[in-house]
């Protein structure tokens, strides 16, 4: 198959995955084996970390007129009810530094895990069932608005959200969604708090990841480091097709979904979870991939 097609096709699972609580992590690797890409290539392994890039880019573009308004409301809030320590802009950095900073601690037993389908499998499974019984059970939401959200409620989706990290295929949206919901949030508070938290969150963990590959053996890196990317023209296009699509779906994605979840909820991303673990975990073991 030819590259083009391939990175058409790696872009739009990134960009269709990255925000929905499916997991894109698992998605990119489950279609990564089917195509049969090599994964110890360097240059399909900072490829997977750029377009992830271009998802991200998504956020800013989709909720610009939100983050200006928070910064130009910093510290006091819309109404002058908030402080430093609980306006939106510092819930979602306090919810980041108790995310990064157990990540960063447990980035040996990440490493591990990263590769791993079986962890996947059963990642997506428990995670579906997890996001189906709270959506089911957590109904009456005691904040609808994230700038109704306290510091301890920031703490506890950051605690959880470490769950995503040390196992691939939890998918950092459904944790961040069910930790939310679970502690009072409503499913579209729950939501959007999450896709905030991704930007930080996302941006450090790529650029950390994207160091390795630029600078292999860089401070920090250890044996997770990537060996060196030697860039052509082809691969610079192939790298562009890539960036492009996921951007491109992922904007679509992240609109459709907050509209979705307002009327809707989880449920059925939470039963295409438990399907989806169970067709990878049979995959694994019947050595298809």
């Amino acid at each position: 198959m030819h590259d083009f097609i391939i990175s058409i096709i790696l872009g739009f699972v990134e960009g269709l995955t990255e925000f929905l609580p499916v997991s894109s992590t698992a998605h990119l690797r489950i279609t990564e084996a089917l195509l049969h890409i090599d994964l110890e290539d360097p240059f399909w392994k900072m490829y997977t970390v750029v377009i992830q890039l271009g998802a991200i880019l998504a956020l800013p573009v989709y909720f610009g007129h939100r983050i200006l308004s928070f910064i130009s409301t910093f510290p006091g809030g819309e109404h002058g009810e908030r402080t430093i320590l609980n306006h939106p802009l510092s819930l979602t950095m306090i919810a980041f530094v108790v995310t990064a900073v157990p990540s960063w601690l447990l980035s040996k037993q990440i490493g591990e895990n990263l590769e791993s389908l079986v962890v996947m499998g059963w990642a997506l499974i428990i995670g579906g069932i997890v996001m189906w019984v709270v959506d089911v059970m957590f109904r009456r939401p005691r904040v609808e608005r994230i700038e109704e959200m306290t510091a301890l409620q920031a703490v506890w989706i950051g605690a959880v959200q470490v769950l995503s990290a040390v196992f691939p295929g939890t998918s950092r949206s459904m944790s961040t969604i069910a930790a939310g919901q679970l502690a009072g949030l409503s499913r579209s508070a729950a939501l959007e708090f999450s896709f905030f938290l991704s930007m930080p969150t996302m941006v450090v963990a790529t650029g950390y990841d994207l160091l390795k590959a630029i600078r292999p053996g860089s401070e920090g890196a250890g044996e997770a480091a990537l060996a060196p990317v030697v860039m052509t023209g082809h691969n610079w296009i192939v790298l562009a097709i890539g960036f492009a699509v996921s951007f491109i779906v992922a904007l679509g994605v992240v609109a459709w979904f907050m509209n979705w979840v307002r009327a809707r909820g989880f449920v059925p991303f939470a039963v295409y979870r438990i399907v989806a673990g169970i067709v990878l975990l049979g995959l694994v073991w019947t050595r298809v991939i």
